[in-house]
C-alpha cells in the first residue's frame, strides 16, 4: 500500500505540472490566484513574512538533527538514516525538477516568469515535518502530523500571499514530499518497528490482540482525509467555474487566489492524513 502511494504521489506531481503549467487555461487559473494576491497583502504579510522567514539551510539541518536524534534515543539505528534520506531526497528532487526537468512555456501574453514548481520552501517543510512525524513515538504521531500539517500549510499559503509561488507549485511541492515519505513506509525494517509497552503484555508475555490498533491516530488521521475531501471538493468546484469565467460573485483573481489556498490545504490534509495512518501501519509490530 505504502509503495502504492508513492507512486500515486509522484504521478499526482505529473498531473498537476501537465494540468496548470503545460496548459492555457491552467496556466490562466494559476496566475490569476497569483495576481489576487495582492489584495490584503500588506496585512496579511506581517504573519507570513515571519513564518516564511524560518525556512532557511539551517532550519533543514536542525531539522534533520532533531529527527535522527529522536530516532537514535528510540533505538532505530536504520530509521535515523532514512529520515535523513526522506529529507535529502525530497529537497534534490524538488530542485532537479524545478531547474532541469520542468519547463513553463509562454502560453500566455507576454512572459511571465520562469519555471517554479515545485516549491522550494514548502518542500523544505513539509519533508522537516514528515521526518518528525516518521520518528517519533507511535502515541505522539498524532500530535506531529496535526502541528506538522499546519505549519507545511501555513508555509505553502505564505509562499502564495508574498507571491513568491503559484498553487500549483506549492500542491507538488507536498506531494513530492508525501511521495518521498510513503516509500520510507513501504521500506520499514524490523528494526524500525514499535514495542508494544509492558501494560500492553498478556502475563505469559505474549502481546494482547489489537493492542496497537491506534484508534486516537486513526480518528485524527480520518478527520484529516475528510477535510481535505471537503476543502478539495469545494477548490476543484470553484476552480471548473472559474474555468469557464464564472466569477463566484466575486473579482476573478480573489477567486482562483481563496481557491488556490484552500487546495493547498486539502493536499496538505491528505498527505499528512495518509503518511500518519501509513506510519501506525507499517511500524505495528507483528505477531
Amino acid at each position: 500500500m505504502a509503495a502504492l502511494v508513492a507512486v500515486l504521489a509522484a504521478v499526482g506531481v505529473g498531473l498537476t505540472y501537465r494540468l496548470f503549467v503545460t496548459t492555457t487555461l491552467g496556466q490562466h487559473v494559476d496566475e490569476l490566484a497569483r495576481e489576487g494576491a495582492v489584495h490584503g497583502q500588506d496585512s496579511l504579510w506581517r504573519v507570513a513574512g515571519p513564518v516564511l522567514d524560518v525556512v532557511s539551510e539551517s532550519f533543514v539541518v536542525i531539522g534533520i538533527s532533531v529527527a535522527m536524534a529522536v530516532a537514535l534515543v528510540r533505538r532505530r539505528w536504520v530509521l535515523a538514516l532514512q529520515v535523513a534520506v526522506l529529507v535529502g531526497g525530497a529537497n534534490l528532487t524538488t530542485q532537479v525538477l524545478k531547474r532541469y526537468v520542468l519547463d513553463r512555456p509562454d502560453l500566455l501574453d507576454g512572459w511571465n516568469g520562469a519555471n517554479s514548481l515545485p516549491s522550494g520552501h514548502t518542500t523544505i517543510a513539509a519533508s522537516v515535518s514528515v521526518a518528525l512525524l516518521l520518528a517519533t513515538p507511535r502515541s505522539w504521531r498524532s500530535v506531529v502530523a496535526l502541528a506538522g500539517g499546519a505549519y507545511t500549510a501555513a508555509t505553502g499559503v505564505s509562499t502564495l500571499v508574498g507571491q513568491w509561488h503559484r498553487p500549483s507549485d506549492v500542491v507538488a511541492a507536498v506531494l513530492v514530499v508525501l511521495a518521498w515519505g510513503a516509500l520510507v513506509c513501504a521500506f520499514t525494517p524490523a528494526s524500525s518497528l514499535d514495542v508494544a509497552p509492558r501494560r500492553h503484555r498478556l502475563p505469559s508475555g505474549e502481546p494482547r490482540p489489537h493492542a496497537f490498533a491506534s484508534p486516537g491516530s486513526s480518528v485524527v488521521g480520518c478527520l484529516l482525509l475528510l477535510g481535505a475531501a471537503v476543502t478539495g471538493a469545494i477548490s476543484a468546484a470553484a476552480t471548473l467555474r472559474l474555468a469557464r469565467a464564472d466569477t463566484l460573485g466575486v473579482s476573478p483573481d480573489i477567486g482562483a487566489y481563496a481557491t488556490g489556498a484552500l487546495a493547498v490545504l486539502a493536499v496538505t490534509a491528505l498527505a499528512f492524513g495518509v503518511l500518519l495512518l501509513l506510519r501506525q501501519a507499517t511500524a505495528r509490530p507483528r505477531d
